[in-house]
């Protein structure tokens, strides 16, 4: 006997598990320009923004308060904690994260998750984007011209600036986007130092941060992507990446390499896997990635 549970959500379009329903998307600034316009025609879904939610108490770029998990823990809280205070069933949130890129450890990168839950179908999806484009920056100076060749370098007026006396100084002027406002905020700060120095960073929050807010956009793709893939088994929204295999043979010798060999996906729902072999379309590793024919 089938399960009439299982063949109509495999015969269901991805677009319908969502569709007229209201996302509200969790934070307070503006994230929604970048995430709405890419999820709303896509999945015909509302986005909506709570008034008066408090991203802040689940941390600061800035340090003054603590994330209280890792990424994906604390982009997931801040989707929960939006559902229960509106009483939704379905939830957006993402969370950036800078530090040296995994792969290139010189470079400083922009990961940034996006994730997807939905309550009433019991979902979490998520959609993740590695960047080396990023301003996030930060350096001491001692004048107003320092600081304007500063601000030049990570693309002021059009991404904004943070003063403060020192890195852990909790009283920080945020937002800076204006020449005469950061003059202002660096002589003020200035004539209080007892250094003759004080601290200059990035502001990375996302309206202050446009190449920030176009990562955010790129994961927002990846998650509708990974929401676009469904279950051949169960037919159940985001079939995702959960591991990668390596073991590409070398095109000279047929020695496995750390290339890529195959990618396994899985539902969350049912637990089916799929390995997919050669994902990059390629069947043999340049032998310079082999460890035998490039040592």
């Amino acid at each position: 006997m089938r399960d009439e549970s299982v063949t109509n959500a495999r015969e269901k379009r991805c677009e319908e598990w969502f569709q007229h329903r209201i996302a509200i998307a969790a934070t307070m600034h503006q994230k929604e320009r970048a995430i709405a316009p890419i999820l709303e025609p896509a999945l015909d879904i509302q986005i909506r923004v709570p008034e008066q939610f408090d991203t802040d108490a689940f941390g600061t770029f800035t340090r003054e308060i603590k994330r209280p998990g890792d990424q994906l823990e604390t982009a997931r809280r801040k989707a929960l904690k939006a559902l229960e205070i509106t009483g939704a069933d379905l939830a957006i949130a993402s969370e950036g994260s800078f530090a040296p890129h995994p792969a290139f450890p010189m470079l400083p990168c922009n990961r940034e998750l996006v994730v997807l839950i939905d309550v009433a179908h019991d979902l979490e999806i998520i959609g993740e984007f590695i960047s080396t484009q990023t301003n996030f920056s930060h350096r001491s100076v001692e004048n107003f011209d320092q600081a304007k060749e500063f601000a030049k370098k990570i693309g002021f007026p059009d991404h904004g600036l943070i003063v403060s006396h020192d890195p852990d100084d909790s009283r920080k002027i945020k937002g800076i986007r204006d020449l005469d406002q950061l003059k202002e905020a660096i002589e003020t700060t200035l004539s209080k130092s007892t250094t003759g120095k004080i601290h200059l960073e990035t502001d990375m929050r996302a309206m202050y941060n446009p190449t920030r807010m176009s990562a955010i956009a790129q994961a927002t793709q990846n998650l509708l992507s990974t929401i676009q893939q469904q279950c051949s088994n169960c037919g159940t929204p985001g079939f995702q990446l959960i591991d990668r295999q390596a073991g590409l043979p070398c095109g000279w010798c047929g020695s496995p390499t750390d290339q890529t060999l195959a990618q396994i996906y899985a539902c969350k729902k049912c637990g089916y896997q799929q390995t997919k072999l050669y994902p990059d379309g390629l069947q043999n590793a340049d032998p310079m990635y082999c460890q035998f024919c490039n040592p």
